[in-house]
């Protein structure tokens, strides 16, 4: 038996224990959805196509998992206009596990079990409550630090394409201050600071340096 059903903007031709990746749902894992907007429903040479839905027809699926999709690179330029954007986006997505295509009205079977996410949500919650500059704090001092600080004022390092305040605070802790630093860097420099933040070539795939000896006056 299958269905074809409509969710975010797409359609998709499901079965029973189909893995799908939909648009991002407000569920959690473990977490029942119903699928009501069922365009067509087909079990075997029977078939039937809903105006523009079937009547009585459901699907249900059982959250897997929220996730990210591979990040995409948003590059925009003005011409002779000095101005180029590099940014970069990932999708969030639901991951669904069908269980079961309903007719007729029926209605989905109530589950058994309670929700195994319970323990896991409350201490996110309390996890939550805590002050998120302390977190921040707590995060900076646990980095290692990479270069000396030059004397004088820090840059606002925020105006570089992607750095925002708390990143900006990364690479205080790491020692980057000056945009003059980050015009400077070397291959060794960048894969440094690659390791400590996690950064997966992001001050390449960004521009940082371009940036940076722009507004350092270069």
């Amino acid at each position: 038996m299958f269905a074809v059903i409509k969710t975010g903007g797409k359609q998709y031709t499901v079965a029973a224990d189909d893995l799908l990746k939909v648009e991002k749902m407000p569920a959690e894992a473990g977490d029942s959805v119903v699928f009501d907007e069922v365009l067509m429903v087909g079990n075997g040479a029977d078939t039937t196509i809903g105006s523009p839905t079937v009547d009585g027809a459901t699907v249900v699926a059982e959250v897997v998992e929220q996730g990210r999709n591979r990040k995409i690179i948003v590059f925009k330029k003005r011409r002779r206009q000095n101005s180029r954007r590099r940014n970069g986006h990932r999708q969030a997505f639901t991951l669904v596990k069908i269980t079961d295509i309903l007719t007729d009205g029926a209605k989905p079977a109530a589950k058994a079990k309670a929700k195994k996410a319970e323990p896991k949500k409350a201490e996110a919650e309390k996890e939550d409550k805590k002050p998120a500059a302390a977190k921040e704090e707590k995060a900076e001092a646990e980095l290692p630090v990479l270069f000396t600080a030059p004397e004088g004022e820090k840059d606002d390092l925020k105006k570089i394409g992607g750095v925002g305040p708390v990143l900006e605070g990364k690479l205080n802790a790491l020692g980057i201050t000056t945009y003059a630093q980050i015009a400077a860097f070397t291959a060794d420099d960048i894969a440094r600071v690659d390791e400590a933040l996690s950064f997966k070539g992001r001050i390449e795939r960004e521009n940082w340096i371009d940036q940076a000896k722009e507004l350092a006056g270069k």
